[in-house]
């Protein structure tokens, strides 16, 4: 007799949409209400008429609207031991001590570095997921805006797809004030810079996918302003007016003053020297967020404590 447990054979679901998914395409729905099942399977199961929306064949690209009848077939997903996404080793903890604000329409977390913001590309799990586990009765939970890894500070994550559409226009329109802190190699001798050089990302060097300055690419600015002085590093405030892909980090590179700890634009040879001082992350810290608040209309601003790493180094070295 086989007293193996099985998992129970997936039935048809039938889902009426709400304001949380109003609005969302279809392909975008099912992924996040399928979740283990590769994007190729869900393309094929709508363009075979097996996904129905009130009763008839649609689209992938079909906008959800409220009142809607989703007829989802059985599908079995890909199962982890648990049955959940892998959640990486302390990042419950981390995420339980680190959110900066929260209400029913949102909530900003403190990220740390070392962390990706969602999982994929070799890495099981991200910031959203941790929250999806920690929180599996929030029917919604998106990502609002990105972080690179090892970026620290305010990530802002919605938790309704009205507040999610809110946001997102307010980042379109480059209404987000966003301020960073940031640790540059050598003495910069400015004291404030607006550097408008234009984007382009995915430019393949080496093997490695990269942001390049290019006439190309798309308009950016950031300003950059002078806070202290130390023997071999500058303090910066860094304000983005544009949300670009590595925009803080290549422009503060084209000043020739790169990020410290940055291992794909910086200098190895100034990494390697903070690496032996203690200094082993990179130096980009998203310090405060200003937003219009999607539901009250209030503004809503955030700072995130500084990491360790600032702390240690403002502490230790001496400003000029």
């Amino acid at each position: 007799m086989n007293t193996d447990q099985q998992s129970p054979a997936p039935q048809v679901q039938w889902v009426e949409i709400t304001e949380d998914n109003s609005e969302q395409r279809l392909d975008n729905f099912l992924i996040t209400r399928l979740k283990g099942v590769p994007k190729s399977r869900i393309y094929r199961i709508v363009r075979k008429g097996e996904v129905r929306v009130n009763k008839g064949r649609v689209d992938v690209k079909y906008r959800l609207v409220i009142g809607d009848i989703v007829r989802i077939p059985p599908v079995r997903m890909a199962e982890s031991a648990d049955g959940d996404p892998p959640v990486s080793r302390g990042l419950t903890d981390i995420l339980q001590h680190n959110v900066l604000f929260e209400d029913e329409s949102l909530l900003i977390v403190n990220k740390p570095s070392g962390y990706a913001v969602h999982g994929g590309s070799g890495i099981d799990s991200g910031i959203i997921e941790g929250f999806r586990k920690l929180n599996p009765e929030q029917r919604f939970l998106e990502l609002v805006h990105r972080l690179d890894r090892d970026t620290s500070g305010c990530l802002l994550i919605a938790k309704k797809r009205s507040a999610l559409r809110h946001l997102h226009e307010q980042f379109r329109d480059d209404t987000v004030s966003k301020t960073y802190l940031a640790l540059l190699s050598g003495q910069w001798a400015r004291k404030k810079l607006i550097v408008d050089q234009p984007l382009l990302k995915n430019v393949s060097k080496g093997g490695e996918r990269m942001v390049v300055i290019s006439q190309a690419g798309k308009a950016s600015e950031t300003l950059f302003r002078r806070l202290k002085l130390f023997k071999d590093a500058t303090l910066v405030e860094v304000s983005p007016k544009t949300g670009r892909t590595h925009q803080i980090r290549v422009h503060a590179a084209y000043l020739s003053h790169p990020i410290i700890g940055d291992d794909r634009y910086g200098f190895d040879d100034v990494n390697k020297v903070f690496k032996n001082r203690g200094y082993k992350k990179m130096f980009l810290h998203a310090e405060t967020l200003q937003f219009q608040h999607p539901v009250s209309g209030e503004i809503v601003k955030v700072s995130a404590p500084l990491p360790q790493q600032f702390i240690d180094f403002t502490k230790n070295e001496e400003p000029i």
